[in-house]
């Protein structure tokens, strides 16, 4: 099997990049694909644990649960979430934090990569 790095890149206020990102990186890790997944600008607001999940809003704690428990890696860029008020302790259980470096790494060791959104 390969590995697919995703980098999705979210817009403010929901994103459907964001969404498709989730449920591409779902199915390729059922099928025995290694994922990566890097969070950057507004894409690290998903990282947050104990949202409030209120009907007809977007949030994606459960899906990011799922993801890490089939061992796809989710790494949320530090600067990027310090920046908007997301520190570690308030992160769901597994993410994992650092700079630009990790992905570059994941990139280059990745069979295909794909980047979506910047709307």
């Amino acid at each position: 099997m390969g590995t697919l790095t995703i980098a999705p890149f979210a817009s403010l206020v929901g994103s459907k990049s964001m969404d498709f990102a989730l449920k591409l990186a779902k199915t390729a890790a059922d099928k025995g694909h290694k994922v990566n997944i890097w969070l950057t600008s507004n894409g690290v607001m998903i990282v947050k644990a104990n949202q409030k999940h209120l009907k007809d809003y977007s949030h994606a704690e459960k899906y990011v649960k799922e993801l890490l428990e089939k061992g796809v890696e989710v790494c949320v860029c530090e600067a990027c979430a310090l920046a908007r008020g997301i520190h570690k302790n308030e992160a769901i259980e597994g993410i994992k934090w650092d700079a630009m470096h990790w992905y570059l790494a994941k990139i280059y060791n990745s069979d295909r990569v794909i980047h979506m959104g910047g709307e």
